[in-house]
């Protein structure tokens, strides 16, 4: 049985959340872009960036898209985990020699992870691990600006655009995550961040505020709850799913899918957004219709639905949209392709539904090909960290094993091409059979 609901076009939040600092005017990525995501091991954990990746593949079938993630577990803003640089000596260094420290660092860094990718669109997300889990330091700070910094420069250097991303909040099931002085440091370093990206031109998105908000309106009601799953720092697939949410606002993510409009008392189709429908038929008892849309719905994680009562994610960023004026008030039932996706009364249907989250053929279209994406993901890492990075000892190495490497990054490349063959397909929207059924009693 599925579970009547009016879920209606316009969802209101019983809180509101914090304002977002910074919006950008237009989605952020375009046609054409090779994005990389750079960051620590909450990049690394692969789930915020496949569900940014799975919305702009979504949301633009026909653009041609790529995407990698080069998130490292560990890893700050001076490439730490990349180049090793020696922190005790970054820190009280005086800024001069701060920078060439910085330079150092960060070249290394990005030349041998990001830049032989070819980005066009970059996002960089650190903090969590450069402020060491302590008080607000100022001599850290200064080190993570000026490696903040000189990333931008590098990456525009080389025709990339960058958008930093703040980091989430630590969640440490306290009634008063905002007084953890680990957090009022973590919005220090965002403050920060937001004049690093003022002064070189790039993107800002804030998911330290919005996250926050969540946190404490949630601890007031249940105060031991973990809100975002996972642990304390590394979020699980609803917390991932709130920080995709804030990314997609602040990289200017646009909410409709699609929308139509039918008048079954007139027999006709109203306004369309982005789709068209044919084949429309209206009577008494039934309003039969075939619809493309342009655009598929953003596929959310099953494991990650509890996400959608934390934060307006379906009103904000996936609104497929249907409504129908002139039918009974009483209950109606929607189907496509066969499956009851709805439940609903005529009432609900004239004001307009959001079906983007019904489950049915639409939503298993869109999560087949989320599932692709992390597959494709899983196998990407593996090439990066487990056969381009591994290290042999010297006794190991020789001509033999540079050769099997070589063989075997061949055999990824095609794994990984055929992979986004499939996610590809995937992404072309369906035409589908709708019916609208009138309850008998």
């Amino acid at each position: 049985m599925k579970r009547r609901t009016p879920s209606t076009l316009l969802w209101t939040v019983a809180l509101s959340l914090a304002t977002f600092a910074a919006r950008a005017a237009d989605y952020q990525i375009h046609d054409g872009d090779r994005v990389v995501f750079l960051g620590d091991s909450i990049t690394e954990q692969k789930l915020y960036t496949t569900y940014l990746e799975a919305y702009a593949l979504t949301r633009n079938p026909t653009w041609k898209l790529t995407f990698r993630n080069v998130g490292w577990g560990g890893d700050t803003a001076w490439l730490r985990q990349r180049a090793h640089p020696d922190e005790g000596r970054l820190f009280a260094a005086a800024p001069d020699a701060q920078q060439k420290m910085v330079d150092d660092a960060v070249g290394r860094g990005l030349d041998r992870d990001v830049l032989p990718l070819q980005p066009t669109f970059v996002t960089v997300k650190f903090g969590m691990n450069d402020h060491a889990y302590q008080p607000f330091r100022k001599d850290i700070f200064g080190a993570y600006a000026r490696s903040q910094s000189k990333i931008a420069e590098i990456l525009q250097g080389h025709g990339s655009r960058v958008a930093f991303l703040t980091p989430q909040p630590i969640e440490e099931k306290r009634a008063d995550e905002d007084k953890d002085a680990r957090n009022q440091s973590l919005r220090k370093f965002s403050d920060g961040l937001r004049e690093v990206a003022q002064a070189k031109g790039a993107c800002f998105v804030d998911q330290f505020a919005p996250y926050m908000a969540i946190l404490l309106r949630e601890r007031a009601g249940n105060p031991s709850s973990m809100v975002g799953g996972g642990d304390a720092v590394h979020p699980g697939p609803i917390g991932h799913t709130v920080m995709a949410w804030a990314v997609l606002k602040g990289l200017g993510a646009p909410a409709l899918v699609s929308r139509a409009e039918i008048d079954a008392q007139a027999g006709k189709a109203g306004q369309t957004d982005h789709c068209r429908i044919d084949n429309l038929s209206c009577t008494a008892e039934k309003v039969v219709f075939d619809r493309l849309d342009d655009a598929q719905p953003m596929p959310i994680d099953e494991r990650a639905v509890p996400a959608l009562k934390l934060a307006p994610i379906t009103a904000e960023l996936n609104r497929y949209e249907l409504q129908i004026t002139g039918l009974p008030a009483k209950g109606v039932q929607v189907t496509v392709d066969g499956e009851e996706l709805l439940s609903t009364t005529g009432d609900e249907l004239a004001k307009g539904v959001n079906l983007a989250v019904a489950t049915g053929p639409i939503s298993r279209q869109g999560r087949d090909l989320l599932a692709l994406v992390f597959r494709k993901n899983d196998v990407f890492f593996n090439r990066w960290r487990g056969v381009q990075l591994q290290d042999f000892p010297g006794w190991a190495q020789g001509p033999e094993l540079d050769a099997k490497r070589k063989t075997e990054l061949a055999r990824l490349d095609r794994e990984i091409a055929g992979l986004e063959d499939q996610i590809n397909a995937l992404r072309v929207p369906k035409t589908h059979h709708f019916e609208v059924k009138v309850a008998a009693n």
